[in-house]
């Protein structure tokens, strides 16, 4: 299922503009009542076509296959689910986490019986959900963290830089407006180009503003989604989807950016 439904979009687009839900009373109709929803679309800068396809259930990415090395953990956190990752270098066994999720448990059973070493923790954003088992996961692996943001436990750095799993490369890219620094991981050297965006990105949809709409929106378009088109994309929560089919099928996105 996909984290958003469209009436979560439509509201996450008038926060970050300002305007209020009310304005729009038809569009949260359902079942949707299209003239609404394309209103509302064309004042909110969302597109109209990929917005109905959502409000009509019609978006269920098909992302394809994971590759062998990639490792998706969803545990809950209140009444939604959050999303970690285990990536590792099949030939070297080194390993590495992507957030943790609130139990890290899988991860570890899965990094022992695949005999995997975790040398390394990259955070995508500090929020609570998202570094909720860091503490643990440190004590367990002895991995050193990194992060943009600053939070205890991890050394901060700036995006650019690269770093390795093994034979795999690891670059950052700046992602910010859900949080104040967030960081998209892109990792290749597997049999397929994978991104972990954190809250920045979900299939269908993004993070809340919660810092800035408008960097959210620019930074997304420059740091995910000019990537080429079958990197799979990996996010915070909801189902991998692939930036092809988020060019095609995210309403936040109306314009495919430049590639």
């Amino acid at each position: 299922m996909l984290e958003d439904t469209f009436e979560d979009i439509l509201g996450k687009a008038c926060v970050g503009l300002g305007i209020s839900p009310g304005r729009f009373p038809n569009a949260f109709l359902q079942p949707p009542d299209e003239g609404a929803v394309r209103e509302a679309a064309g004042v909110l800068g969302l597109g109209a076509e990929a917005l109905l396809r959502i409000a009509r259930g019609g978006y269920a990415p098909e992302a394809g296959p994971a590759p062998e090395g990639l490792a998706e953990f969803s545990t809950p956190f209140g009444d939604i689910i959050v999303n970690a990752f285990l990536v590792w270098d099949p030939a070297s066994g080194e390993a590495a986490a992507f957030d943790t999720g609130t139990d890290i448990d899988g991860m570890l059973e899965l990094a022992s019986g695949k005999g995997l070493r975790i040398g390394s923790i990259f955070i995508t954003h500090t929020h609570g959900d998202h570094i909720y088992e860091l503490d643990r996961l440190l004590e367990k692996t002895g991995a050193k963290a990194w992060t943009g943001e600053p939070v205890g436990g991890a050394e901060t750095f700036e995006p650019g830089r690269t770093f390795s799993i093994g034979g795999l490369t690891v670059s950052t890219r700046e992602t910010s407006g859900h949080s104040p620094c967030g960081i998209t991981y892109v990792v290749e050297g597997l049999s397929r180009r994978l991104a972990v965006v954190g809250d920045a990105l979900f299939a269908g949809s993004m993070g809340g503003p919660k810092i800035s709409y408008a960097e959210g929106l620019r930074s997304l378009r420059d740091g995910i989604l000019s990537l080429p088109g079958d990197t799979l994309l990996c996010p915070g929560h909801g189902p991998l989807t692939t930036v092809d089919l988020e060019v095609a099928n995210n309403p936040f996105y109306p314009t495919a950016p430049a590639r």
